[in-house]
């Protein structure tokens, strides 16, 4: 904090910024009573505000009436003090506090406001469940690591804005009312007791406003966003997140890229977070699924994927000849030297099979061949060959996953992600970033039988629309340590080419007017080449924090159930509102 705050009845300094500076000059502090201890005749008390802690001290001798009053405090109390700072015995240095030279001789207290007992400490740093944190929220925001955290995720959109704003950027606000429309996820509906049997949604993401505003002639706009998707929440994921929504005109990949390298480079810098400066690597999403089975590959370590199609080519292994016969592929990992229990094989079983996978092969490579149950099925010709491609010796862990493309490169990511974790395998004294670039454009959904948007159906093709299977996209991810941070592309400009990627889609004319009429009649009158980007606050500060969940970066999140312990919702409303809303009560 670097302005003293304005002087008045409470205080005239900052806790955490009284120092050796000050001694000998009057200051009032204000704040919450972090610890107080009683050594019989002085009283110390630790006050805490958010910009740190300062140590008063209550002297029966110099000021009895406050010492009388201190004898009252407990933890959390609320109060303001005056008095002289002085400076500590050299033998009573704090050195882990910034105020550790001095404390201030209080003078004049006054109690604002009495606490009662915390329902856990707020003055450490001790292991309390999330439910219980999450329902005192106020008090868990007292804590020093979340304190810091949403400090740390100001300052991080503060400098978002900034380099933005220098490059001529304008910051827009978009409707949070808004009609469904197709984004990926659920939405969240709101009734609208104006015309009973309609509803508004909230929007998953800005996406077709943003891009009004660049056939509007805004030409560059960003935005915090509130984006909201009715999903299931994980570690990364909640009902509502905040994303820094960009989009601009007249560009190509190049220039939205490089933009953003800007924004988040000088995030990296300011915050001290060990990335290699921009310009960042990029990988298609060929080389990132074939590497490493996931269009955000963890880079860290290695574990790599290797295909072994063609060393069981000519199997009769039943499980990988049906797999080749029916289009699919046979890969495999080298989890390196380990020698794990049965136990734990299966449990490597199991995490495949979460993942799609029907089962997992694995074989231990000795001299003379594997140990393996499906090694009697192999020949000895097709062990070697397996056991080069994945560069094997003796004491390796081979595991192989045979299946649709797809369900291979899930399972064997999990696989990969989870020896990592479990043999310490992954850096932690680096930061890996990269670009993840032409991604399909279409996948076939063979139950619709039907194509799907790889990204949402606003995404430009590379190229023509005649053969769907075989086209990229013009859309890039920003993947950090294996998770997404970003992701944008160039979007489509032609209503021409919107319409056939809406028939591609199975969305019909009638369908495409009575959903996206207002957007298509905005494409009939000039829409410019352009392109954005979404960057994931959330996530990002989970990253600059070094914290395991997005909770840990939200001052008012949701539990991982999805449900607000803090307030209770969702809860039911009163019978009043479902009836001027025109729905009936769920029974």
């Amino acid at each position: 904090m670097k302005h003293a705050p304005r002087p008045n009845h409470y205080r005239d300094a900052w806790c955490g910024q009284l120092t050796a500076d000050r001694a000998d000059t009057e200051a009032r502090v204000a704040g919450w009573v972090h610890r107080r201890r009683d050594h019989g005749g002085l009283i110390f008390i630790d006050l805490r505000d958010r910009s740190g802690i300062v140590q008063l001290v209550f002297d029966p001798e110099n000021a009895p009436e406050a010492h009388e009053r201190a004898h009252a405090l407990r933890s959390e109390d609320v109060i303001s003090a005056g008095g002289n700072v002085t400076r500590r015995d050299p033998k009573n240095v704090n050195p882990n506090l910034a105020t550790g030279e001095i404390e201030l001789a209080v003078g004049r207290l006054e109690i604002l406001a009495d606490a009662e007992t915390p329902p856990f400490p707020v003055d450490n740093g001790a292991d309390v469940d999330e439910i219980i944190r999450l329902r005192h929220r106020s008090l868990d925001l007292r804590r020093a690591q979340l304190q810091r955290t949403i400090a740390l995720r100001h300052r991080a959109i503060a400098t978002m804005r900034e380099v933005l704003n220098e490059r001529d950027f304008l910051e827009i606000e978009t409707p949070y009312l808004t009609r469904s429309t197709p984004e990926g996820a659920r939405d969240y509906l709101v009734p609208a007791r104006i015309q009973p049997g309609s509803f508004y949604a909230l929007p998953q993401s800005p996406q077709l406003f943003k891009q009004l505003l660049m056939i509007g002639g805004m030409e560059r706009y960003y935005q915090i966003a509130r984006c909201f998707r009715d999903e299931d929440t994980r570690a990364d994921r909640q009902p509502e997140f905040t994303q820094l929504d960009v989009e601009m005109a007249f560009v190509e990949e190049d220039d939205v890229i490089d933009c953003m390298e800007a924004v988040m480079g000088a995030v990296f810098e300011r915050e001290g977070f060990d990335v290699p400066a921009p310009p960042w690597p990029r990988m298609t999403f060929a080389e990132a699924v074939s590497r490493y089975g996931i269009d955000r590959p963890d880079t860290r370590f290695g574990l790599e994927l290797h295909d072994l199609g063609e060393a069981v080519a000519s199997s009769e292994f039943k499980v990988f000849a049906d797999v080749l016969a029916a289009g699919g592929v046979v890969r495999g990992i080298n989890a390196g030297a380990r020698e794990l229990p049965r136990s734990d094989l299966d449990a490597l079983t199991e995490l495949a099979k979460q993942h799609g996978a029907k089962g997992l092969v694995w074989a231990f490579v000795q001299d003379d061949g594997w140990r393996s149950p499906i090694a009697k099925f192999l020949s000895e010709a097709e062990i070697a060959a397996i056991t080069q491609r994945l560069s094997g010796s003796a004491g390796d862990l081979l595991l192989i996953v045979a299946d649709e493309i797809t369900t291979v490169g899930q399972a064997l990511s999990a696989l990969r992600m989870e020896l990592g974790r479990r043999f310490d395998l992954i850096a932690t004294d680096r930061h890996d970033i990269l670009w993840v670039v032409e991604f399909p454009a279409f996948f076939w959904d063979a139950d619709a039988e039907r194509w799907d948007a790889a990204h949402h159906p606003f995404t430009a093709p590379s190229g023509e629309l005649s053969d769907p299977a075989n086209l990229s996209s013009r859309a890039y991810d920003l993947v950090l340590d294996g998770a997404e941070i970003g992701g944008g592309s160039i979007r489509i400009n032609r209503l021409d080419i919107q319409e056939r990627v809406f028939e591609l889609l199975g969305i019909g004319p009638e369908e495409a007017q009575a959903r996206f009429g207002f957007f298509l009649d905005a494409l009939r009158y000039g829409a410019p080449p352009h392109g954005g980007i979404a960057m994931g606050i959330d996530r990002i500060v989970t990253a600059l924090a070094g914290v395991d969940t997005i909770r840990d970066t939200i001052a008012f999140p949701k539990a991982a159930s999805g449900a607000d312990p803090l307030t209770g919702a969702p809860a039911p409303v009163d019978p009043t509102q479902i009836r001027e809303l025109g729905l009936r009560p769920a029974r």
